[in-house]
């Protein structure tokens, strides 16, 4: 796993979910059919600027380039944190291009209160 300001001794997606739980984090930011971004269990709709990624895990696949995904862990204006969860090289998990913009256009502010040891 290539983790971004640290090398962490987690491989696999399913370690630092687990992780992220032991610490809080186990709700998700998911973007809707209908390109909204939204925390589970809220109606609230997400603007980008609304957001920040405090911490990005990259994965990659040992065999397979599907096998690729990343974790972000993400916080927004009001103090609640989630992940967002996307695999990417050849399929990603949200179609067309209004995830990938809209991650762009979210701000990064890495956080050294999620690497792990």
């Amino acid at each position: 796993m290539d983790s971004t300001g640290n090398i962490d001794k987690m491989t696999t997606l399913s370690q630092v979910m687990t992780k992220l739980t032991q610490k809080g984090v186990h709700r998700e930011f998911r973007m809707n059919e209908d390109g909204e971004m939204k925390f589970e269990n809220s109606e609230k709709v997400y603007q980008p600027d609304e957001l920040t990624i405090v911490k990005t895990y990259r994965f990659e696949g040992p065999s397979a380039p599907d096998d690729n995904a990343v974790l972000y862990v993400v916080k927004d204006n009001a103090g609640n944190i989630g992940m967002m969860i996307d695999s990417y090289g050849a399929e990603s998990n949200y179609p067309g291009e209004d995830f990938d913009k809209f991650l762009r256009a979210v701000p990064i502010l890495e956080s050294h209160e999620f690497d792990f040891e």
